[in-house]
């Protein structure tokens, strides 16, 4: 774990007006932060400001893998040991363990900056009023292409409408003319994957919003196009034979070793710094299916856990009500090349910090891919149950890739895992 940043001003005569300690001693508030690009670094800058402001409060960010946040952060937070606050992807697995901040807010009106279905999301069951966390980016999933290697081919770049058939015939055309191992590469995982399932007309959810997918079609049919790269070489087999860890496929794309990468909007921020200008790199349109063209919406969210102590939670409250400032938030977006999910800071205006067209045409076609998401699309992160499915789907989609399962069995066996997962929290 690496502590990016521990700073206490405090004057020697103040008065501290919370505190626990002796008398000087600012409270203590712990940021457990996991980044995509620059999140934590911008963070530790935003709360040296706030700390200069408010020096009866330090605040220390604890910058740690996103693996962490899955692995480490809730055992820490179940026995007692938790953070302060936390930056994580899954809004409701430790919602009884949130701090409620309404009540602590000078205004907590800010939190009607953000849509109210996300809010909910990090919410207990049975709490209809609460305030306990936010997204603090928005993300959406997309294709990124080698533009670069497609004017080597002389092969032109597809646009909207165009299929995933249409796209692997292209990209065959140029990783052949080009020498590029792969055509194709993807993060293995359920998330990334949802996408291109639903544009292929997989139906996550029945009428009530329960997940209902076995025996869905479309789901099998993406699973089968990629297991058929998987086993031709086009898409590296390793991302998906490394067990329940994350094993992102961007290293092949910033390597120029794949034509196209499956991943999302969090990735910006990180080809700029990685890429350079070894390439040009675009995103393109969602490729269309019979369920049309679409990514799927996600974000990390900031929370608040309620750790027992009074002076801790009404400094936590300071810091979030900080944070939650639309010329704040926009600086943290425009900052980090995030997409705002903060309407007060749209309307405050966010500068994006590039001097990059490449990654301004980026986030301008994200922003494009975020008006066509389909209504599933922006359910399914915020799904209490939506890291039920992460999980299996993450497993399952191995096992069949790997032979170990049917391509029958697969949808199957996911939607008996998400069941299994509902009826345990019962």
């Amino acid at each position: 774990m690496k502590t990016l940043i521990i700073i206490t001003l405090v004057a020697l005569m103040l008065v501290p007006v919370i505190g626990t300690g002796a008398q000087g001693d600012p409270v203590e508030v712990r940021f457990t932060c996991y980044q995509d690009g620059k999140e934590c670094e911008v963070y530790g800058d935003l709360l040296a400001t706030f700390m200069e402001e408010n020096p009866d409060i330090s605040v220390v960010i604890d910058q740690v893998e996103y693996q962490n946040i899955l692995d480490v952060l809730p055992l820490n937070v179940e026995t007692g040991q938790g953070p302060d606050i936390a930056r994580l992807t899954n809004f409701s697995d430790l919602s009884e363990y949130y701090l409620d901040l309404r009540p602590l807010m000078e205004d907590p009106s800010l939190f009607d900056n953000f849509n109210a279905a996300v809010i909910d999301a990090f919410r207990p069951e049975g709490d209809d009023s609460g305030l306990y966390g936010y997204p603090d980016a928005l993300t959406v999933t997309a294709p990124f292409v080698n533009a670069s290697l497609f004017e080597q081919a002389g092969v032109e770049l597809l646009g909207e409408g165009a299929t995933w058939e249409e796209w692997i015939d292209a990209l065959t055309q140029v990783a052949e003319a080009t020498g590029t191992e792969y055509l194709f590469a993807i993060d293995n995982r359920g998330h990334r994957f949802a996408g291109p399932a639903m544009s292929e007309g997989a139906t996550f959810f029945d009428d009530q919003g329960n997940f209902d997918l076995a025996g869905d079609e479309g789901f099998s049919t993406f699973a089968e196009m990629l297991k058929s790269w998987l086993d031709n070489g086009q898409s590296p087999a390793d991302t998906w034979a490394s067990g329940e860890a994350l094993v992102d496929a961007r290293s092949y794309f910033s390597n120029a070793q794949t034509v196209m990468y499956f991943s999302g909007s969090w990735q910006v921020g990180g080809f700029a710094d990685t890429i350079g200008d070894a390439f040009d790199w675009v995103v393109v349109p969602n490729p269309t299916g019979p369920g049309g063209s679409t990514g799927v919406a996600g974000g990390a969210g900031i929370v608040a856990f309620d750790n027992g102590d009074e002076a801790k939670a009404q400094a936590t409250a300071r810091v979030i009500e900080y944070l939650l400032q639309p010329e704040v938030y926009a600086e943290f977006s425009g900052r980090t090349l995030n997409i705002p999910a903060h309407a007060g800071a749209l309307e405050v205006g966010v500068t994006f910090d590039t001097d990059n067209p490449l990654v301004e045409a980026a986030l301008n076609q994200l922003a494009q891919e975020a008006t066509k998401l389909q209504d599933q699309a922006l359910l399914l992160n915020i799904h209490p149950f939506a890291f039920a499915y992460y999980g299996s789907s993450n497993t399952r989609l191995q096992q069949y890739f790997a032979g170990e399962i049917s391509l029958e069995e697969v949808t199957v066996l996911i939607q008996q895992d998400i069941d299994d997962a509902i009826a345990n929290a019962e």
